[in-house]
């Protein structure tokens, strides 16, 4: 069966591509996964996170060659704290100290609602949170009501780029993937939606499997080695390979689901058969 491989350039200020991420940890690992990938590539075709994928996108045999690496670097966030003014809603929402309120309410006014209530509230200026109606009297109540700042890391890598590329022997589904990518339904990112892609991103289609397409293409401009790693798809038991929980199956984010699927770490020294001329 004849093969064709689509390759892609994956370059941006910053990327991220987690695998283990969560509200306050947000990960990345040192290369694109093929479940972000993928994902890219429905977000060109326009399809909706809810919908199935398409039978073909997961028959798409995966590798990434990393001719810039970039460097790790990390984001630290503090969320959940600070004072905030007393609102209408907060004391619609509390009844529980609308009345300790009252006084500084009546009192005077300032600069913005509730201003003058801060001397009655002294320990009550956080965010209100977990809003819902109080079980003895069906009040709304804030049921949270700390002020205890979160902090949460993030992890990118910066000024990286990399050879993306999928293997299939439907050569019209690679050459209309190709062209979503350079017009795309839906806003693309590289693995986060703080990270969007710079410049062209489609390198075209060419014969071949993913390690030869990748063999003859040539490096991208401002590479850091002559033989970059690169991570192959490959099947079940072969030497060296890892098993890793990367294999898309559903990107609904009710129940996002991923398979296990197996990656070799090879080096690879490029041609120049394939150029990027038209990304320049």
């Amino acid at each position: 069966m004849t093969a064709f491989t689509l390759i892609a350039r994956l370059a941006g200020p910053l990327q991220s591509w987690g695998v283990a991420s969560r509200f306050d940890r947000r990960d990345t690992l040192v290369h694109p996964t093929k479940s972000g990938f993928v994902g890219l590539l429905a977000a060109a075709l326009g399809h909706d996170r809810s919908e199935d994928l398409d039978r073909r996108l997961l028959e798409l045999r995966f590798a990434v060659r990393a001719d810039r690496p970039g460097k790790s670097v990390q984001d630290f966030h503090i969320v959940g704290g600070g004072r905030y003014p007393v609102r209408p809603r907060d004391l619609i929402t509390d009844h529980r100290r609308s009345n300790r309120a009252a006084r500084g309410l009546e009192a005077g006014t300032g600069a913005f609602f509730g201003s003058t209530a801060e001397h009655y509230l002294p320990d009550w200026y956080g965010a209100p949170k977990n809003i819902a109606p109080d079980p003895n009297s069906g009040v709304l109540i804030a049921k949270n009501l700390s002020r205890d700042p979160m902090t949460t890391s993030r992890s990118y890598l910066a000024d990286a780029a990399f050879v993306a590329a999928v293997e299939h022997s439907d050569r019209d589904y690679l050459e209309k993937l190709s062209a979503a990518l350079e017009q795309p339904q839906s806003l693309l990112w590289l693995g986060r939606k703080s990270c969007p892609p710079a410049g062209e991103i489609s390198g075209g289609v060419h014969p071949g499997t993913v390690e030869e397409v990748l063999a003859a293409t040539a490096l991208l401009p401002n590479k850091t080695t002559d033989r970059p790693w690169c991570w192959l798809e490959v099947p079940p038991g072969t030497p060296g390979a890892v098993r890793v929980n990367d294999q898309p199956v559903s990107f609904d984010l009710a129940h996002t689901t991923y398979a296990p699927r197996w990656e070799q770490r090879t080096r690879i020294a490029p041609g120049q058969s394939i150029g990027w001329d038209q990304l320049l």
